[in-house]
């Protein structure tokens, strides 16, 4: 298969690629690294993207700016640092790349834990990872020539936890290795609408 993997220069996109690449072509895409560069929160960027790639038979995303902060002294800037970037970053890439993918192909999203599980100054993050599963949930009834898209819900990574530790205390992170596995089974098997959780 042909799969464009957006984010790919990121801890997680890193393990997704390397995985996937014993077995497909994968095109690596990043805001400055990588085979090609996108502003996915920018849709002609992204629609110029896929017109310079042509078909492929899937996407994957491992993207996504949030802001962690106090709800008492948030802003609706910082607010929307995660509704801009992770959430319509994500969006974006399926409303271009749908008229590029190949019939039978599939999109896979990421979300995260705290959708379930929120966090001491995680608002924004919970609501951004809560609405891409709505997305992904009414999208997959609607995209045409049999299209998939699921979603895929890591808990904190183990590669992260010195950014992010003090967030997630009392959770059990994973490998960036072992959360690409999902990443795999999304792009490789059959199912669609799905959230697929790793490490919860």
């Amino acid at each position: 298969m042909k799969i464009v993997v957006i984010g790919a220069s990121g801890t997680l996109g890193r393990a997704v690629s390397a995985e996937l690449k014993t077995r497909h072509q994968v095109i690596e895409v990043g805001a400055t690294h990588g085979d090609y560069h996108v502003d996915v929160t920018n849709l002609p960027s992204v629609e110029r993207l896929f017109h310079e790639v042509g078909k492929v038979d899937a996407v994957v995303t491992t993207i996504g700016k949030l802001h962690f902060g106090p709800f008492q002294e948030m802003t609706a800037d910082q607010f929307w640092i995660g509704l801009r970037d992770k959430l319509m970053g994500q969006v974006n890439v399926v409303l271009a790349a749908q008229h590029h993918v190949n019939d039978g192909g599939s999109f896979t999203l990421t979300s995260g834990i705290v959708g379930y599980e929120p966090i001491r100054e995680g608002v924004n993050a919970t609501t951004v990872n809560l609405a891409l599963e709505g997305f992904v949930r009414g999208a997959a009834i609607e995209l045409p020539r049999g299209l998939r898209i699921n979603l895929v819900s890591p808990t904190v990574l183990a590669e992260s936890m010195g950014v992010y530790g003090s967030y997630f205390r009392g959770f059990e992170p994973v490998t960036a290795q072992r959360a690409a596995q999902a990443y795999c089974r999304s792009v490789e098997g059959a199912q669609t609408g799905r959230v697929y959780h790793v490490g919860y």
